[in-house]
């Protein structure tokens, strides 16, 4: 499934996605995506040559030059960054970034990992562990999810998506980042083929200074940034069932002045302050312990009557006796309603 597009910038169209469309771009040329797994399936495998025959410069020659060849220089598989306890939170962004960029940018055409945005926080994390184990090139909504991954032991660090709109040459591009907030600093994790545009250092005191920052970066480019989107504090739960809020606000830069603008980049920090402490919803399983019956009877079914042969052999009042332990076929049966 394809998009053409022109441009030099890896940008994702976050709007066509989220209504069902999940072709993509990259670069000016349409990608493909991995839907099957890993390992990589033939179909798909011969696809992607096919697609790297058709975008690279040296045409079908550079797939055969590197699929004949039988001394490939081996590939060093990236370590997961471990920390001591005197590790400061900036080092750490540091070297989780470095981790990001050695895993390198993928140029290959295909998306190795597919990243549902509508699939809830456990099932993304999960697919974070296996871009962990492959070590594969991802591309930055990729990152993003690796990035959370990554923080969820910060409870310090909060995180929440960060995605821009630019236009170049009539044409537009989207490109999404990290953002993380600690110690009253904001800055930013992720990916791209601009230095740029990726990583930003905890140093920025707002999150208006380090919208305008990414805001020169699109500048330097020729690039003119029309859309910010901005979501809500990703929780640390890497079980939460919670879905990534991803675009709480979206900003329109270029109909806003520059104090318009900053005052909703505030709000905004303001309302991801606000949402800390706030209880997450309970997973099914507690909820159904703390708050329901039997499963097996909706709030709308008639109360169950005790039995004479029950009341016989539980008593009068129809309570069970302590010291008639019961017996393994009803345990059996509450274990399995349960």
């Amino acid at each position: 499934m394809l998009r053409p597009v022109v441009g030099s910038v890896e940008l994702r169209d976050d709007e066509q996605e989220e209504e069902g469309e999940e072709e993509l771009r990259d670069g000016g040329v349409p990608f493909f995506v991995n839907r099957g797994g890993l390992p990589v399936d033939e179909e798909t495998w011969e696809r992607m040559w096919r697609h790297v025959a058709r975008i690279h410069p040296d045409g079908d020659a550079a797939g055969k030059e590197i699929r004949g060849a039988a001394d490939l220089p081996k590939i060093p598989t990236p370590s997961v960054p471990t920390y001591q306890p005197t590790t400061t939170t900036p080092q750490r962004l540091e070297a989780i970034q470095k981790y990001i960029r050695e895993l390198q940018y993928n140029h290959t055409g295909t998306q190795f990992f597919e990243i549902k945005k509508s699939r809830p926080l456990t099932a993304l994390m999960d697919i974070a562990k296996e871009m962990t184990r492959e070590a594969l090139p991802i591309k930055c909504l990729e990152a993003v999810i690796l990035g959370i991954s990554l923080t969820n032991n910060m409870p310090g660090v909060e995180r929440f998506p960060l995605s821009f709109q630019s236009h170049f040459s009539g044409n537009r591009f989207h490109h999404i980042v990290l953002g993380v907030h600690s110690g009253g600093r904001f800055g930013a994790l992720g990916i791209s083929r601009r230095d740029d545009l990726m990583f930003k250092a905890l140093e920025f005191r707002t999150l208006t200074d380090l919208v305008r920052e990414f805001e020169g970066a699109y500048r330097g480019y020729w690039h003119t940034l029309r859309k910010v989107r901005i979501g809500q504090y990703v929780s640390h739960d890497a079980h939460s069932v919670e879905q990534i809020e991803w675009k709480h606000s979206v900003l329109d830069v270029d109909k806003l002045t520059k104090e318009e603008l900053r005052r909703e980049l505030e709000r905004h920090a303001r309302d991801m302050r606000l949402k800390i402490g706030k209880p997450a919803p309970p997973s099914p399983t507690k909820d159904r312990r703390n708050s329901m019956g039997s499963p097996l009877r909706g709030p709308g079914s008639p109360i169950r009557r005790i039995s004479r042969i029950e009341r016989r052999y539980n008593g009068p009042s129809g309570e069970k006796k302590a010291s008639e332990p019961e017996s393994a076929a009803d345990m059996n049966g509450y274990q399995i309603r349960v």
